[in-house]
């Protein structure tokens, strides 16, 4: 293994805890790899930076791939007493799965659509059935089979054409999100000659059954051509509808609920763009819809002789407008919905009789449904602390019933139909769970923290009742995104139960960047106010030792991608408050990453965290960067995982982390890495193989915090 790793063998030494003060700790006595040390210098605005692990993206180079098995190897052996218990949790969560089911089918076109699994297999057979939900079943697509010989494989989209005969259909076998494009004749099962590579995976179909729009990737990963491609022609002669050339922006396409238009979007963090063009029509000429604005955000719907448009138009929360079809400048936009300051329309949804808006206010999901004639005007009653609610699959303009399903983190996924002329609301489907789950065993609640700031930051919670003491003596696992104006939903976990049951205090801290309190949340926890979310986050946590619901010799913390930013920030700022922490697919190298326009995402996440080649977003992302703030102090716990063909974080970030880590950190605890080297930024494919994941990260945990593993 050359020089790069100074020994290529793990010795057992003694074992792997000791006994410090009556408490367990967790010290390796394994070799652990070395990264050998390479220096590459890097000067940005009269600064010098020096990555002495820079080597680390020769992806494919024979002395990367030995590193990264070498750390597996080094997680393996630290982990390997925890094997069995490994393997009797992976059961324990898939045994909590019914493994014979199906989704709740939705009526498109004349046909129920609907997916379902059979016992012991992984992938989702997709079907159909013609107007009646007794008619023979027909089997579009078994990915189970297309599966077969692929360490991964994932289904894109499907896409059925308007005559119902033609299936599109997109799917990835790297995990680079790069997926090809196929054609299936559902009457006689022939799979046409037509192969598309390196698509987003959606598939939009004109109105004519044979021509179809997709977008194109370039070699950053991003989606920056619509092209159009008619069934049974050459790919080589595919049309190129539009390209998109500011790198900041990401093009898309889609057709209207009303199905007589085709839009082409683009959008950035900041502001988008549309145009329009009737689906009757595909070799036409698409028409500019309103060109992009600084700063302006808007999407587009449909419906009869009107177009609908959500947008933050001097209405940071977002506001309803309308406009004719004919003429959709955004000087003949005419307000429907009003901007409120204490509430985010989230979306909508259009019926032939109602209007319903999703809204989301003091971090609670609302569906709000009004009458187009002017009558009533209803929200839907949600009675728990804290829940997730959504408008599901409505593909039909002509019905009184809404579809909209119902979670929270002790009330299993559910899907309802809502009668919106009687009230009337029928539980079509709740997730099964087996083995014995009982809700009323399990309690959710809403707490506030108190940022450092003043700001009150939400924060949920789950555990089982039975075993929460509120003596400091539980173990906490805290969760985090805060980026992107994502919100951190509390969603209903079967995997999780596996920690509540063992006594785990489960907790989401729903920290500013993300949308849970509106856009401001959002604009409060990006660019140069993005350490607010790190803050948050450590607020929550301190909340939860105050309050006696964990100690931080108890708590574990966890996040993935931009999550694991998060996760990284508070290692270096706060590791007393942690035992242990799991960063799963981190952007941990956030300077680097942003001055390098060659990799995914770069260009476009410049409204995200700022462009470094300005001073004063160089000199902030620099002062939190996890990687860049490495220092000479004792960390938590860590397990850091990746995936070798991650799209989103490239592999060698957390490499890069870990290396600098092991070089930098005083403590003995255990810093272990995990490369998948068959997976990208996701993790696994199929519905349980990722079950060993989860299974790892909370047998590291438990072994962190010196728990019986039972």
């Amino acid at each position: 293994m050359k020089n790069l790793i100074k020994t290529a063998t793990f010795i057992l030494i003694v074992g792997l805890l000791f006994s410090c003060n009556q408490q367990k700790q967790n010290k390796v006595d394994l070799q652990a790899p070395v990264a050998k040390i390479e220096a590459h210098e890097m000067t940005d605005h009269g600064n010098t930076r020096v990555d002495n692990y820079f080597w680390l993206k020769n992806r494919d180079s024979q002395d990367v791939l030995d590193y990264l098995h070498a750390e597996n190897d080094y997680t393996k052996a630290v982990m390997q007493e925890t094997d069995s218990f490994q393997t009797q949790l992976f059961d324990e969560m898939k045994g909590r799965i019914k493994q014979t089911d199906e989704s709740v089918p939705y009526k498109l076109n004349g046909y129920f659509y609907y997916t379902r699994y059979e016992e012991g297999k992984e992938y989702s057979i997709y079907c159909r059935k013609k107007e009646s939900l007794d008619a023979p079943e027909e089997i579009m697509l078994n990915e189970n089979e297309m599966a077969e010989g692929y360490a991964y494989f994932a289904i894109g989209s499907t896409n059925v054409s308007e005559d119902n005969k033609i299936l599109a259909f997109s799917f990835d076998t790297v995990s680079r999100r790069q997926y090809t494009i196929k054609f299936k004749n559902l009457e006689s099962g022939e799979i046409y000659a037509d192969e598309i590579p390196n698509t987003s995976g959606g598939i939009t179909w004109a109105n004519d059954n044979k021509t179809v729009f997709f977008s194109k990737k370039d070699e950053t990963l991003r989606s920056f051509q619509i092209v159009r491609h008619e069934l049974g022609t050459q790919v080589e002669n595919d049309v190129l509808v539009y390209q998109e050339d500011d790198a900041t922006y990401r093009t898309f396409v889609y057709k209207t609920k009303s199905k007589e238009y085709l839009i082409i979007g683009s959008g950035s963090t900041l502001s988008s763009e549309y145009r329009i063009l009737e689906a009757d029509n595909p070799i036409g000429e698409f028409r500019m819809f309103q060109e992009r604005q600084p700063d302006m955000l808007y999407s587009i719907s449909h419906f009869e002789d009107q177009f609908y448009i959500r947008t933050n138009l001097e209405a940071k929360n977002f506001c309803l407008m309308m406009c004719p079809e004919k003429a959709t400048g955004m000087e003949n936009w005419t307000e429907k919905i009003a901007h409120r300051e204490d509430v985010l329309l989230e979306g909508f949804e259009i019926f032939k009789n109602y209007l319903v808006l999703s809204e989301k206010s003091n971090a609670l999901d609302h569906i709000r449904i009004i009458a187009w004639d002017g009558g009533e005007e209803n929200y839907l009653p949600f009675e728990e602390e804290a829940y997730l609610a959504y408008t599901s699959t409505n593909p039909e303009f002509d019905t009184d019933i809404l579809r909209y399903g119902y979670m929270s983190m002790t009330t299993p996924n559910s899907t309802f139909d809502y009668n919106m002329d009687t009230h009337e609301k029928t539980l079509l489907k709740q997730q099964e769970v087996l083995g014995g789950f009982n809700k009323d065993e399990y309690e959710t609640k809403r707490l506030w923290a108190t940022a450092q700031d003043g700001v009150k930051v939400p924060v949920t919670l789950v555990y089982k009742k039975s075993m929460l003491k509120k003596d400091g003596s539980n173990p906490l696992w805290i969760t985090g995104y805060a980026s992107y104006g994502s919100s951190s939903d509390p969603y209903f976990s079967t995997t999780r139960l596996s920690l509540l049951d063992r006594g785990f205090v489960y907790a989401i801290a729903h920290a500013r960047g993300g949308q849970e309190m509106g856009r401001q949340w959002y604009e409060d926890g990006k660019m140069l106010n993005k350490k607010n979310s790190f803050t948050d986050f450590i607020a929550c946590t301190e909340f939860l030792h105050a309050e006696k619901y964990s100690s931080p010799e108890k708590t574990c913390a966890w996040g993935g991608s931009a999550g694991g930013l998060l996760m990284g920030a508070i290692a270096n700022m706060r590791p007393d408050l942690y035992n242990s922490i799991i960063a799963a697919v981190p952007f941990v190298d956030v300077i680097s990453t942003m001055f390098d326009e060659s990799i995914p995402l770069t260009t476009g996440e410049y409204d995200e965290w700022g462009n470094p080649n300005e001073k004063e977003f160089y000199d902030y992302i620099l002062s939190y960067s996890p990687y860049d703030q490495v220092s000479k102090q004792a960390y938590p716990n860590l397990l850091v995982t990746t995936g070798y063909h991650d799209s989103q974080v490239q592999y060698w970030e957390p490499a890069k982390w870990v290396a600098k880590l092991r070089a930098y950190k005083t403590d003995h605890n255990m810093l272990l890495l995990q490369t998948n080297m068959d997976f990208g930024h996701g993790g696994a494919s199929g519905r349980f193989e990722s079950l060993k994941e989860r299974a790892l990260e909370f047998a590291f945990v438990m072994k962190a915090m010196g728990m019986e593993m039972k």
